[in-house]
């Protein structure tokens, strides 16, 4: 809370009607003495003349204070009621703005569900296609890896035939041969030894 300090103006209209009294009073020492019951006149004129002097000095000095302060006081609230101003301005240009942003939120709310729709099927279809990618890759190692097994599944079944088939005919062989054809086919190999050399 602020002192609220008399203005000069009203410093002087204070001060100007006690120096007309005492002035007064001492043109009419018979009005004086009736007020003061009849004793100490003079007493009560100094006292009233030291009264308006203390009044006039007082107005004299503090005049150049006061009249300093209640212009700072003066500017001061106008600051502060231009400053109110701005605040309110601005307050109600956010509220604007507020209450602009507020209607057109339904809007932007219905926008965000329909990017989000589509984002949504764009995952979709994305998922779609990377799953239909990974399960054509899968095929592909899969019919690759038959193949493999396929052949190697040949390869060893082929060596299987191939040694039945040895054993087969060896087995034919020592049923067939004699111990006298044995010993014709050595003769037979051991000349075509010599004959190469």
């Amino acid at each position: 809370m602020h002192r609220i300090i008399p203005s000069q103006q009203s410093l002087r209209a204070c001060a100007a009607p006690a120096v007309i009294a005492a002035l007064w009073l001492a043109a009419n020492p018979a009005t004086l003495s009736a007020a003061a019951g009849g004793g100490g006149t003079m007493e009560t004129v100094f006292k009233l003349v030291n009264f308006a002097i203390l009044v006039g000095t007082l107005v004299y000095f503090l005049r150049a204070p006061i009249a300093a302060y209640l212009a700072s006081r003066s500017a001061q609230i106008r600051q502060d009621l231009v400053t109110a101003a701005e605040m309110r301005s601005a307050a109600s240009a956010q509220l604007a703005e507020i209450e602009k942003k507020m209607q057109a939120l339904p809007g932007e709310l219905e926008a965000l569900r329909r990017q989000g729709a589509e984002d949504v099927k764009a995952e979709q279809a994305r998922m779609a296609q990377a799953a239909a990618d990974e399960r054509a890759r899968l095929l592909e190692q899969t019919k690759r890896e038959l193949d493999m097994r396929l052949r190697i599944a040949r390869r060893e079944l082929t060596e299987l035939a191939a040694q039945l088939a040895v054993g087969v005919a060896e087995e034919r062989i020592r049923r067939s041969i004699t111990p006298d054809d044995q010993v014709r086919l050595i003769d037979r190999y051991a000349s075509q030894l010599r004959e190469a050399r």
